[in-house]
């Protein structure tokens, strides 16, 4: 058996010599040094400390030394690595700090300059208002229930017990859609969101609470208080024991809720619609002048011309024959209810003078109202 190879020299390992060592480490030093930005160091640090860098392959080569050559070996090839290791450190703390003065001096930002050269945006105060009256309902328990603009004439006017000669369904008042051979198609852009409550009692079992809002159509000519597509929102209760006081109730709360608390109520006068029995006109007190504007010429009143009053809509308690169009026993539930004009609120509470004003599109009347959401 022969002795161990005790002689053996590890520098006649070609990758392992000295000479080589330093010749790789200098490459890769000068190469670090070389390097004008980040992109540059990684490229560097690849090719001379990568897996496949000399070192690393001159590394490799020690564990196929004999024990008592590896340590000189080992010690020279890490002493290399450490100062490769500690110059890509430092040249990429370099180079990060110029990235980031460049990057102050490039994207820095004029803060003197202009800032309103694009115009801000604004919601349309319509959506924003239906979107506020939607939230005080749901807040009581309500859903809201939507339902289609092009609509059948029984759900529009047959079901609310509108009888085929009550005056609204005449062409003066409503739109007709024309049917396919030109005749009459039944159907019609709805005049109010009433059939939207309509679809409400077919489709759920009492309770029924349901708010109502969307676009409605008749044949107005457009001025300052009227225009041929504008917006309603209806609400409907239909539940054991409803009364007028449940109504009158709601509609405090309703007032309170978007014109503030303080003094604000309603009031209801008689009035006469085929849906609701009985019914009445929904009137609020003057959010402006709390009623003391009435009787008082000190204090006159242009909001509600000192009457003390507003009028929003009408109301009432749904009748009993449009409970039994939609096959609810009208002996064994009542309800109530109320409808009115999204943009007739907005004037009262923006002091909204033209209703043209809603409708035309200038930006000049929405931005004033912002981005509430």
């Amino acid at each position: 058996m022969s002795a161990p190879n005790k002689s053996y020299d590890p520098v006649e390992v070609e990758a392992l010599k000295p000479e080589e060592i330093g010749r790789a480490r200098d490459e890769a030093l000068d190469a670090i040094a070389a390097a004008e930005d980040l992109d540059a160091l990684r490229e560097a640090k690849a090719a001379h400390a990568g897996n496949a860098s000399p070192l690393a392959l001159a590394n490799r080569e020690i564990g196929a030394l004999p024990p008592q050559a590896r340590a000189e070996a080992g010690k020279r090839v890490g002493q290399a690595r450490g100062e490769v290791g500690r110059a890509l450190a430092a040249r990429q703390e370099e180079l990060e700090a110029e990235r980031d003065e460049r990057m102050l001096v490039e994207e820095a930002v004029d803060v003197t300059l202009p800032y309103d050269r694009l115009p801000a945006g604004a919601r349309h105060p319509i959506t924003t208002l239906s979107e506020r009256l939607e939230d005080v309902f749901v807040a009581m328990g309500y859903e809201v229930a939507e339902g289609p603009e092009a609509e059948a004439e029984w759900f529009n006017f047959d079901a609310l017990n509108m009888l085929p000669d009550h005056p609204a369904r005449t062409e003066s008042d409503t739109f007709y859609v024309e049917g396919a051979a030109g005749g009459p198609s039944g159907t019609v852009l709805r005049t109010h969101t009433s059939p939207v409550q309509i679809r409400s009692m077919l489709d759920r079992e009492p309770p029924i609470y349901v708010i109502c809002p969307g676009r409605t159509y008749r044949t107005d000519e457009p001025d300052a208080t009227h225009a041929p597509a504008f917006h309603q929102i209806e609400c409907l209760a239909v539940d054991e024991g409803i009364t007028m006081a449940d109504l009158k109730g709601t509609l405090d709360h309703m007032v309170q809720a978007l014109f503030g608390g303080e003094g604000m109520r309603t009031r209801l006068r008689p009035d006469y619609f085929p849906f609701t029995e009985p019914s009445a006109e929904m009137d609020m007190v003057c959010y402006v002048c709390r009623g003391e504007s009435v009787g008082n010429p000190d204090r006159p009143c242009r909001t509600c011309s000192s009457e003390g009053w507003i009028e929003l809509g009408g109301c009432g308690v749904v009748n009993p024959r449009v409970l039994v169009a939609c096959g609810i026993d009208p002996d064994r539930y009542s309800g109530f209810a109320f409808g009115f004009g999204i943009e007739r609120m907005l004037m009262f509470r923006n002091n909204v003078r033209d209703f043209r004003d809603m409708t035309e599109g200038d930006v000049r009347f929405t931005q004033p109202f912002g981005m509430e959401v």
